[in-house]
């Protein structure tokens, strides 16, 4: 009798026990962090950058502006937005990988990213096959959105910026012959030099105008050999589309090779490290880009302004950062328009949007997903990025 009740007290607990580890708890974790809402009270967009590796720099400005949005905007719907940000240590496997996660694990609505056409070009089947719209930031390479229903992006292209560039050189500085110095394993700027070039070329009349093509690999520090063959060409500019720490190093060991020739570049360049590293070697080097504080667009760049230096006293945005406000800003636009967080739903609303106003100018998209907007011109003055002028889109 007593081993009959003891079984029976051990089975009472053992039940007692099993139910109370399955409710759920309704005190906060510790930290004093506050306890996770409900799943249908956030509606959860994600961000896939380069937190980590060569390009984490410009990641980490471009996440400085999706936060400053979402914190300007904190809400959709009547609900939460949750950032759910990852880095894709700027590496073309991990942002696949990254997307993944956020697609299937996440479960997000919309994506953010990537800098880095490389990046943004990994994780392309990945959003076209989960049907979830990406809005890229920075990534200007064609091939980003090309065929992707689901990839849409708030910057130019690079066919325009080449365009820009070569212009630039021919119009402004009077340059008849050019050199390209390429980093060859970033598809952004093997993209932009071949823009460049075919431009170049047209204006000049002159198929053998390109004097030199130079390659180099992302990482790589030393360019005393491709500088010195550049140097006997004698060009009247070099073109040198490429990462901001690669292209301040090559700029500064040309300077100290004695090469005088004026260089020109993209819009990678716009990063503090560019001058950090180059210091006065880059003193000069003409690049372009797609925002400038001297010359705020719309209201949105205002509102964005003010609210970025009130954020970061005594720092001023760089353009990705306001084109990463931007692309927050239109998923939470799409959202509202769509009126659910349904991932299909807010593809079909960005791809009706029409004269978005955002910080860093008015966005129209082509038929391709691309944002029609100008181009802004910058040059490395007394240290410092500085406006020189406003290139409209080729009508």
């Amino acid at each position: 009798m007593k081993k009959a009740l003891s079984l029976a007290l051990v089975v009472v607990l053992v039940l007692s026990l099993g139910l109370t580890g399955c409710a759920p708890k309704a005190e906060a974790p510790q930290g004093g962090e506050p306890a996770a809402q409900p799943a249908s009270d956030v509606i959860k967009i994600g961000v896939f950058e380069p937190m980590t590796g060569a390009n984490a720099a410009g990641g980490e400005l471009e996440v400085e502006g999706i936060k400053l949005a979402n914190k300007l905007y904190p809400e959709v719907l009547g609900k939460k937005v949750e950032l759910v940000i990852v880095d894709n240590k700027s590496d073309k496997v991990e942002a696949a990988t990254a997307a993944a996660r956020l697609v299937e694990k996440d479960k997000v609505s919309a994506i953010i990213g990537s800098w880095g056409s490389s990046l943004s070009m990994a994780a392309g089947n990945i959003v076209k096959d989960a049907k979830v719209p990406a809005v890229g930031t920075s990534c200007t390479n064609p091939l980003v959105t090309q065929g992707n229903p689901f990839y849409f992006r708030v910057c130019f292209i690079d066919p325009f910026q080449g365009t820009v560039m070569s212009n630039y050189a021919f119009n402004k500085l009077g340059a008849k012959k050019a050199a390209i110095i390429q980093e060859v394993s970033n598809d952004y700027a093997v993209g932009l030099a071949k823009f460049f070039t075919d431009n170049f070329k047209k204006l000049t009349g002159d198929e053998n105008c390109i004097v030199a093509v130079a390659n180099y690999n992302t990482g790589d520090q030393d360019f005393t050999a491709q500088l010195t063959n550049i140097k006997a060409q004698n060009p009247d500019v070099i073109f040198a589309p490429g990462n901001f720490t690669e292209s301040a190093l090559l700029i500064k060991q040309a300077r100290q090779l004695g090469i005088k020739t004026p260089f020109i570049g993209g819009d990678t360049w716009e990063t503090p490290e560019f001058i950090e590293i180059g210091q006065d070697a880059v003193e000069g080097s003409v690049f372009s880009t797609f925002f400038a504080t001297e010359k705020p667009i719309t209201t949105e760049s205002t509102k964005f302004l003010d609210a970025y230096r009130a954020e970061f006293p005594g720092k001023e945005p760089a353009a990705v950062t306001a084109l990463a406000y931007d692309a927050y800003l239109i998923i939470i636009k799409a959202i509202e328009a769509a009126g659910t967080a349904d991932s299909v739903k807010i593809q079909e609303a960005l791809l009706a949007t029409k004269d978005f106003q955002g910080a860093a100018g008015v966005v129209n998209f082509d038929e391709n997903r691309n944002a029609v907007k100008s181009a802004v011109l910058k040059t490395v003055k007394e240290g410092k990025f500085t406006f020189m002028d406003v290139v409209e889109p080729i009508k």
